[in-house]
């Protein structure tokens, strides 16, 4: 197979593994896809924070069939592997610290990589080199760059390659059903740094290097913070939803995301400028944050606008007639969702492999634990038509699944709350004046 090929085989399963993706998160959103040409070599320069779920983000979303470059370690450990990876579209690329002798063989990966530019296809490759698992943007190497300039310089500058600058957001790295924003910037055409390139090399790689950089920062949210990164994180997440309603914009996963970015850049501009604020701001972060944990509290249930008596009825109501459903889908979810749950959280030490552990394991086990529930119950279930039914329900099912346990786990949430505000008002009071406090400091030194 060629990498710049088109693969019908690699279509399948990218059919099968979009369903598996959408099984496994709530919400997937797009902007910018108009902006990719479809006529020009491009390179997709996505930042990099969740393992193997940033180059799903990008191939599942998109209608190219990105050849990935990836590390050398990765490869040459079986022909089995190997022949999988190639599938896949995914190259290596030899570092130093793979071997002096093995850079060479970077030369085949390079002719390879400009075959698919001058098919005007798709490459991909991480600016960062590695996965950080924060939403903190790592420094960029030079990888890209070099690739781009290597390949035109090849074909006599004739390809007009155009970097595809993209920011990849999740709600949570590795929580089931959370949502994930991939945003596609302003395509960066190699060509305005071609003069620059033939008189000096390293400038124009540092200067290209630099644009990705930049044009990738506002797709994406980036504490920039090394001190407070996890403090002014906690921030974003008890006080996010209020810093997006004083602009008085309804409340979105898309306009949260906006929102966020600014405030997670007030949050940085407020540490270089008053350290001192910043650090009463991390403090009083810290006690809003630990009351919520010790009465088992989310900091939305606070939020004056929640009319929870109503929507604790309504919600019961919703639970109550869907109980039958959250149970046929539980029964035959269950077993291969907590199996993975618990393997995943036990055996995978680096919790950014988490949901790439959880998408993998499902893709393979689901289908058997599917099948063979099939089996088990197939003798009362009669006919072909109604036994294919109840194998396309399962999925399905388990989905409604999940969503049921989310609503009653905010439901209990909100008695929780009710409980409080009306048989403990000294606990509730100091939970409310510890979050005001918080607010007010926040509203006073961030502007939206």
């Amino acid at each position: 197979m060629s990498y710049e090929k088109w693969s019908w085989g690699y279509w399948t399963l990218k059919q099968y593994i979009k369903f598996a993706d959408w099984a496994t998160h709530k919400k997937t959103i797009i902007t910018g896809e108009e902006k990719i040409p479809d006529n020009k070599p491009i390179v997709f320069a996505p930042n990099h924070q969740n393992a193997l779920s940033d180059p799903m983000a990008i191939l599942l979303n998109t209608h190219f069939q990105p050849v990935w470059l990836a590390r050398a370690d990765i490869f040459g450990k079986s022909k089995t592997i190997d022949a999988i990876l190639k599938f896949l579209k995914i190259m290596p690329v030899y570092r130093l610290r793979d071997g002096m002798e093995n850079l060479e063989k970077n030369e085949q990966t390079f002719a390879n990589s400009i075959k698919v530019l001058e098919h005007n296809s798709a490459l991909a490759l991480f600016p960062e080199a590695a996965h950080s698992a924060k939403r903190q943007m790592l420094v960029h190497k030079k990888a890209v760059p070099r690739i781009v300039f290597m390949a035109e310089e090849k074909t006599n500058n004739q390809l007009d390659i155009q970097i595809i600058p993209t920011g990849i957001y999740y709600s949570h790295y590795w929580k089931f059903n959370g949502t994930v924003i991939v945003n596609f910037g302003e395509p960066i055409s190699v060509k305005q740094f071609l003069a620059t390139h033939k008189q000096n090399q390293n400038a124009a790689t540092i200067a290209l290097k630099n644009e990705i950089y930049d044009a990738i920062s506002p797709l994406t949210i980036n504490i920039k913070s090394k001190k407070y990164y996890e403090e002014f994180e906690r921030i974003r997440a008890v006080y996010g939803r209020h810093f997006l309603k004083r602009d008085n914009i309804k409340l979105s996963a898309l306009n949260l995301f906006n929102s966020d970015q600014k405030l997670v850049n007030g949050l940085d501009k407020l540490e270089a400028a008053h350290p001192e604020e910043a650090e009463k701001a991390v403090n009083k972060a810290k006690q809003y944050a630990k009351l919520l944990r010790n009465y088992r509290l989310k900091s939305w249930l606070l939020d004056e606008n929640q009319k929870h008596i109503i929507k604790f009825l309504l919600s019961s109501i919703i639970l109550l007639i869907g109980f039958p459903l959250f149970l046929y889908g539980f029964i035959f979810n269950a077993i291969p969702f907590f199996l993975i749950d618990r393997v995943t959280r036990k055996k995978i030490k680096d919790q950014s492999f988490w949901s790439t552990f959880f998408l993998v394991a499902g893709i393979v086990l689901f289908p058997i634990f599917y099948l063979l529930e099939l089996l088990a119950v197939s003798w009362l279930i009669p006919g072909f038509w109604l036994k294919a039914g109840f194998l396309a329900s399962l999925p399905f099912t388990g989905k409604i699944a999940f969503n049921w346990y989310i609503l009653l786990r905010k439901n209990i949430g909100r008695c929780r709350l009710l409980v409080l505000k009306w048989f403990k008002k000294k606990t509730y009071n100091q939970i409310k004046t510890s979050q005001k406090e918080l607010f007010d400091l926040l509203d006073k030194h961030i502007s939206n």
